[in-house]
């Protein structure tokens, strides 16, 4: 078990040191079994940070992104979170004004993280394989840059799917109805 925890810790090692010495525009950390993002990361990255736009946490096993992420990495353009354990996000995403594409699919949101609707350049939210069954649609439709909401495999009430599509202008992906069962 050591062995592979030194191997995760290596390869994040490594993806964090090419990021910094290529000086490239994002930082790929997914599939690393991380349950917190490394706190010597900022430390390593402190030089680089304000050029990170893309950001992949994918498949790891987090259960929550502090303020302090967020604040870091504030240039961000598109980030990644699918696949986690996450509930819910830091008010300060609210500060990402750059941030286009946000992936919070397959991760354990019981309603849509309301601070999402209050950041003017997102574009694209995938919210797939959640436990959403609400949705705030008078929130989403003054959201102006949005152009694709995925809510599939949500357990979305049927109240909502009939408010949602002619409140907002832009495409709402939702998985077909189950059909009611006949008694």
């Amino acid at each position: 078990m050591h062995k592979r925890m030194g191997e995760a810790v290596a390869r994040v090692a490594r993806k964090v040191n090419d990021t910094v010495e290529n000086k490239t525009d994002s930082l790929d950390l997914a599939n690393c079994k991380l349950m917190t993002f490394p706190v010597g990361i900022y430390k390593a990255m402190r030089s680089v940070t304000e050029g990170i736009h893309r950001i992949s946490l994918a498949n790891n096993e987090l259960k929550s992104i502090t303020s302090r992420f967020v604040t870091t990495f504030s240039q961000l353009t598109e980030l990644n979170l699918a696949g986690n354990y996450l509930h819910h996000l830091p008010e300060e995403i609210t500060s990402l004004l750059h941030l286009r594409d946000i992936n919070l699919s397959r991760n354990r949101f019981r309603r849509f993280p309301e601070p999402l609707a209050t950041v003017p350049t997102l574009e694209t939210i995938d919210l797939e394989e959640n436990e959403i069954a609400e949705v705030p649609t008078d929130k989403l439709a003054s959201m102006a840059s949005l152009r694709s909401l995925n809510l599939r495999a949500n357990p979305i009430s049927p109240e909502v799917r009939l408010l949602v599509r002619p409140l907002v202008p832009f495409d709402v992906l939702l998985s077909p109805e189950e059909p009611i069962p006949k008694a």
